[in-house]
């Protein structure tokens, strides 16, 4: 064991030596910090009252000893922005007319999405040595006048400009210069380094982390890439902008020259203040060594419109309302006629409400073509039941081909019935994307829900793995929707169950129960308009089934159909081609099986 002897007395001489070498050390300081303060009593202040600066570059007095970490602020009506002197960083960035969720309904709590230390860039250069200089490390000098602030530091005989110009919109302009640098540094690059903790903003944590990624432009801003769960790396493009989004907001920098041989890395994190930790690395090509270049920093909620009114930087692509036609979808139809009836003043559930019908008016006539089909399959399926039976037991492509030849008699398509769930898919698709990320919808309540971009909690539930702690009643209540609608619809019972083919009448119920899984943490709104679709589903099958369609001349229509002479489809002439080519070749092993069975004998 050890044994605590007490403190010797060469400790105590020692201790006693450090402590007056300290007290000199700090009676020095300060007397050398008040001289200097006496003779510029404006160096340490941090209000807007310094001498006015050059266009991209002001003087600044060079940074000495004495020089203390300080915090300067500017704002306007979008944004408050704050700037340290460590690093000569943005350090906290507030969006002035939005508020984060709150579990707390008369807390007002700020959006920050820089704060608290939460990110950190610069820039690092290689000296003559191999050792790095980072922007980050260093100690800046401020100067400020209106909205612009300039920060100074020095690097040997170096110096390190940055100038940041907070504009009037979401903009704030960022120039960075170097002047001595050439003497020191061995490459003609720097890099860009940013590492950014991205804080929870939103009530549904799994949605908004699946939102949060980077996202990039590139090829002079004619295209876009995201990634969201995977190491990013352009090893060969030249990127104009870096962004790193959240579900409704985003901070990007955007190069005047670009980042080239780029990379980042992103970690999920899975619980607490923040969502996920991003880094990103990107080169920044110089001049003689040197540096002279505009950077602009984008810290903007992703609303559409002001996405749009940056034109020529596609900042557009940052709202991921889905790929191609999917996008194009939402953007050309669902948020201009979201925005359309919202300007009327109407609540957003009841906009959701009218979008839902408006969708089924578009769709109406193919979903009556698709109540006729069944109609009429159910009328046939005696038929198909009885060569079922007849050819029981041949193969199953005679038994195919006949009951094909059922069908073309008939004048029925079955293959007709995919069409509307191929119409619909992408429409689903559109709207999965559309709904949790509508900022106009972001905060909107309607009856017991607070926020339709994100899942109602009414009910209260222990934490259940998969399912969370919550029962969402909108998801119910859809689950409930789909369940009667598959139960009163004639699809599950027009065709018998092919041999050796899951029970699709089973597989139609289950469905809906995995469908609230999916939806119990999706947004609410997405769920509220499922709703609304099934339950107008439900209605028009009582009034097509039972008022507009009449079985009895269905019937009649199809024994007319099997009088004409039938015309083959190109479609089913290719189905009936494989089959025969099918059957040909299992005539041709069986007939070869039997061959090498006599040889054995």
């Amino acid at each position: 064991m050890l044994e605590n002897n007490g403190v010797d007395k060469k400790q105590m001489i020692n201790f006693g030596l450090f402590t007056l070498a300290l007290m000199a050390f700090i009676i020095y300081f300060q007397t050398k910090q008040a001289k200097n303060q006496e003779q510029n009593p404006q160096a340490q202040k941090t209000e807007q009252t310094v001498k006015k600066p050059t266009e991209n570059k002001i003087e600044a007095p060079k940074i000495t000893d004495t020089a203390k970490i300080e915090t300067i602020q500017l704002k306007n009506e979008l944004l408050t922005v704050d700037f340290s002197t460590l690093g000569g960083q943005i350090s906290q960035v507030q969006l002035n007319e939005y508020n984060a969720y709150s579990e707390d309904k008369n807390e007002k709590k700020p959006v920050l999405l820089f704060a608290n230390n939460n990110a950190k860039y610069g820039f690092q250069f290689k000296d003559n040595s191999g050792k790095i200089i980072s922007t980050q490390d260093l100690v800046f000098t401020p100067q400020v006048q209106g909205n612009k602030i300039a920060l100074q530091a020095h690097v040997g005989a170096a110096t390190i400009q940055f100038v940041y110009t907070l504009l009037e919109n979401y903009n704030i302009d960022f120039h960075v210069s170097t002047n001595g640098m050439a003497q020191m540094i061995s490459d003609n690059e720097a890099r860009f380094v940013w590492n950014y903790k991205v804080r929870a903003m939103e009530k549904g944590r799994s949605q908004e982390e699946q939102h949060t990624e980077f996202g990039y432009a590139f090829n002079n801003y004619k295209d876009y890439d995201y990634d969201g769960r995977t190491d990013m790396k352009e090893p060969k493009e030249i990127l104009n902008w870096i962004a790193i989004k959240q579900q409704f907001f985003t901070a990007t920098i955007e190069a005047q020259n670009g980042f080239k041989n780029s990379f980042g890395h992103q970690d999920v994190i899975e619980e607490g203040e923040f969502l996920k930790d991003f880094n990103f690395d990107g080169g920044v090509q110089l001049s003689g060594k040197e540096m002279n270049q505009n950077f602009t920093w984008y810290f903007m909620p992703l609303d559409l419109n002001l996405l749009k009114s940056y034109q020529g930087k596609n900042f557009k692509e940052i709202l991921p309302l889905g790929w191609s036609f999917i996008g194009g979808v939402n953007r050309v139809f669902f948020v201009p006629f979201f925005n359309w009836l919202s300007s009327y003043g109407i609540a957003a559930g009841w906009v959701i409400f009218l979008m839902t019908i408006a969708v089924k008016i578009i769709l109406s006539p193919i979903m009556y073509r698709q109540y006729k089909l069944s109609a009429m399959m159910r009328v046939i399926r005696p038929e198909i039941e009885e060569v079922q039976k007849k050819f029981k037991d041949a193969d199953a492509v005679k038994k195919q081909q006949e009951t094909m030849a059922v069908y073309r008699k008939a004048g029925v398509n079955q293959f007709a019935g995919c069409l509307p769930g191929l119409l619909q898919a992408p429409l689903f698709y559109a709207l999965f994307r559309f709904f949790p990320n509508m900022i106009s919808l972001r905060g909107k309540g309607f009856w017991f829900v607070d926020d339709l971009t994100a899942y109602d909690d009414l009910i209260k539930l222990p934490n259940i793995p998969i399912l969370g702690d919550h029962l969402s009643v909108f998801a119910i209540a859809c689950t409930a929707a789909v369940l009667a609608y598959t139960l009163l619809s004639g699809n599950i019972q027009s065709q018998p169950t092919q041999p050796g083919m899951p029970n699709m009448k089973v597989m139609m119920y289950i469905f809906p129960i995995f469908f609230l899984f999916f939806l119990n943490s999706a947004a609410s709104g997405l769920s509220w308009y499922y709703f609304v679709s099934n339950a107008i589903n439900v209605i028009l099958i009582f009034v097509i089934k039972f008022l507009i369609l009449d079985e009895k001349k269905i019937h009649a229509q199809i024994q007319a159909n099997k009088a004409k002479p039938k015309k083959e489809g190109k479609f089913q002439a290719r189905m009936r081609e494989m089959m025969e080519k099918a059957q040909e070749q299992q005539r041709q092993a069986e007939n070869l099986k039997k061959q090498q069975q006599k040889r054995r004998k």
